[in-house]
């Protein structure tokens, strides 16, 4: 099977962590895909993702090294993906990254072919997700909600709503990935799924 980069993308209150984290403990057998792990200028919290928890100087460091292939800001944080994350994919494998909308434009300019998938739900939804996690004031749920509003994913992003539960959503990536798999709309140049915003540079 190729190598085959998945960028997996969406706004704050989609989901996206919790149907990686899905997707961990789902995948087919015969699905070669690896999870990079990320390097993030933030202490490893009981429940977030594991990742590479490093300083902003150590982080600064590594990317005077070129240690990283994929590395971006958001939040007040930094981002990197390493190099050696990205190896499976000289073997054939498949590597998923979870990444940032702001970022996607480099993203592809580095890997043209790489597979784009948003993660999107209803704006209420969004909405409801953001207020429950009771992190931000009601007027920055509501800045996070229009940014995702006037969003636009590219043509050929493979659009996956998460409004139900995660195995619904799951069920619609997996299945996505077959289609892959089989050989089927491969390419960035094959439209897949598009869905009906407008674009413009979201923070995360």
């Amino acid at each position: 099977m190729k190598g085959q980069l998945v960028y997996v993308m969406g706004p704050s209150g989609a989901g996206k962590d919790s149907l990686i984290a899905w997707l961990k403990d789902h995948l087919p057998p015969h699905l070669p895909l690896h999870l990079a792990r990320r390097t993030i200028t933030r202490p490893i919290r009981h429940g977030d993702e594991q990742h590479h928890s490093v300083s902003e100087q150590a982080f600064a460091l590594l990317h005077q090294a070129q240690a990283f292939a994929l590395d971006w800001q958001a939040n007040g944080l930094r981002y990197g993906v390493r190099h050696d994350e990205l190896a499976p994919l000289h073997r054939g494998n498949w590597v998923l990254v979870n990444g940032s909308r702001a970022y996607l434009p480099q993203a592809v300019a580095k890997f043209p072919h790489l597979t784009v998938v948003h993660v999107t739900a209803s704006l209420e939804v969004l909405r409801q997700r953001l207020l429950a996690r009771g992190r931000e004031t009601p007027e920055m749920v509501e800045a996070r909600v229009r940014r995702a509003l006037v969003f636009r994913a590219p043509p050929h992003a493979i659009e996956v709503r998460n409004d139900g539960s995660l195995a619904e959503a799951g069920g619609q990536l997996l299945r996505a990935f077959e289609r892959l798999g089989r050989g089927h709309e491969l390419s960035t140049d094959s439209p897949r799924t598009a869905p009906s915003e407008t674009p413009k540079a979201p923070s995360t």
